[in-house]
């Protein structure tokens, strides 16, 4: 990307012509805002709409020959420091306002506008190396080179698609992408966009998270503040964003959704995770058949473009610039065609450990809980529980059992230790098929 295009297109506007967006949006937003508050200066009116205070105060001045505001302060700075109130005609203005949308915040950027900077910004690939990817995956015993299956991956930039039996963490090997991402190179995105005169928000503070303000200038390779910078202010610069969802997906999630009380449009998770990872946790157990769930992304993935529907019937073009991840417990054989699979770029399994990897994820979680590790204890559950049951070792037991230990330890107001006794009845209270094992049915009990 280069530096001085993304600068030009976040210069900030001197005129309302140069927002590209009806005047109407303008002025409405400025009567939600002095209702709100009851009185405003010039200066807080311009802070919450992200607009350079003399394109506010050239609004007020003329609401003001309209008699739709009034002054109702002058301070000793000229009418930048004016604060201003609604007179009646004002008032039934700003009701008006309200009835089309409750919307107050940065002014929106357009459609045209904003896919200009995904696009721009998308052209400056993520790059990660080999000490980034181990250092993400550190706290996670994986089999030697694994970095090598997930790092490609990232770089790649388009899609991914993690498996492999439950209990192995693929949900915590797409957490640490995510991170990576947030801590890589941080991404310009407005509050809000506009189109067919609607507002549609992005900005999500579960999502997005703001560079603050002093380390602004060193990211974008200048000195100075945004003011300096001379950055237009409804974009901020933010982490990359990473969305996480899991079976509680729906397809409603992926379309634009109308609030009927605010008047605005929420925007849909992929647009919310433009420029970072959307993350498709338990793949294949949402309400949805994974056939619709696929049927949607076909078209996005193919084009790197997805099209979204206003109430109106208007059809909007954004673009789907983002680290898609899968991650599902089910045979991808059962859930997607070859097709489909084509159409993702990487294709990593996270199988269970063996015997070596087991035991170091067991001494990992003796210390992350201050348990003294007894060999005899874990040979004693490799060889009864594992070996002997045939039970297929997942990463997840060592943590689930060292914990179970340490309850059991605190009810009996004893300290926390290993023994081949209370590693027994952990994993009686563990695994539900040592029920079987015993003789006894669940119907039984």
């Amino acid at each position: 990307m280069n530096p001085n295009e993304m600068l030009k297109l976040l210069a900030p506007p001197m005129n309302p012509d140069e927002l590209g967006i009806p005047i109407s949006i303008i002025n409405d937003l400025i009567f939600r805002i002095i209702f709100n508050e009851g009185e405003a200066n010039v200066v807080r009116v311009a802070e919450v709409m992200g607009l350079h205070a003399r394109m506010v105060d050239l609004q007020l001045s003329r609401m003001k020959q309209e008699h739709l505001v009034e002054v109702t302060k002058a301070g000793q700075l000229g009418s930048l420091s004016f604060t201003y109130s609604l007179t009646e005609a004002g008032v039934k203005r700003a009701r008006d306002a309200f009835d089309r949308s409750q919307y107050v915040g940065r002014v929106p950027v357009t459609i045209d506008q904003y896919t200009k900077a995904i696009l721009l910004q998308a052209q400056n690939k993520i790059h990660v190396n080999p000490d980034q990817v181990k250092s993400a995956l550190g706290h996670l015993i994986l089999p030697d080179n694994f970095h090598r299956k997930i790092g490609p991956a990232v770089n790649s930039g388009t899609s991914l698609f993690l498996y492999g039996p439950p209990g192995n963490g693929k949900t915590t090997i797409a957490e640490a992408l995510g991170k990576i991402l947030s801590s890589g190179d941080p991404i310009w995105l407005p509050d809000a966009l506009t189109a067919g005169g609607q507002i549609i928000r992005i900005f999500d503070p579960l999502v997005h998270i703001p560079i603050k303000e002093d380390e602004i200038s060193s990211q974008v390779g200048m000195a100075g503040s945004t003011d300096k910078l001379k950055i237009d202010k409804r974009w901020r610069l933010f982490a990359r964003p990473a969305v996480m969802v899991g079976g509680e997906l729906t397809m409603d999630s992926l379309d634009l959704r109308y609030e009927p009380i605010a008047k605005v449009y929420e925007a849909p998770l992929q647009l919310k995770a433009n420029g970072g990872m959307f993350l498709i946790d338990d793949f294949g157990r949402q309400q949805i058949s994974p056939q619709q769930l696929l049927n949607r992304w076909i078209v996005p993935l193919e084009s790197k473009v997805d099209f979204l529907r206003l109430q109106s019937g208007q059809t909007i073009e954004i673009p789907f610039r983002q680290f898609i991840v899968f991650s599902t417990n089910l045979d991808p054989g059962d859930l997607v065609d070859g097709a489909f699979l084509r159409r993702i770029q990487m294709k990593v399994e996270v199988g269970g450990p063996d015997e070596r990897l087991f035991y170091q994820i067991f001494l990992m979680a003796c210390k992350a809980y201050n348990v003294p590790f007894d060999k005899n204890t874990f040979m004693h559950l490799l060889q009864k529980w594992y070996r002997q049951a045939q039970r297929t070792m997942q990463s997840v037991h060592p943590r689930d059992l060292v914990k179970t230990v340490i309850s059991i330890c605190d009810y009996e107001k004893l300290p926390p230790k290993l023994t081949p006794e209370l590693i027994d009845e952990a994993c009686e209270s563990y695994f539900v098929d040592s029920l079987k094992d015993s003789g006894k049915t669940l119907a039984n009990m």
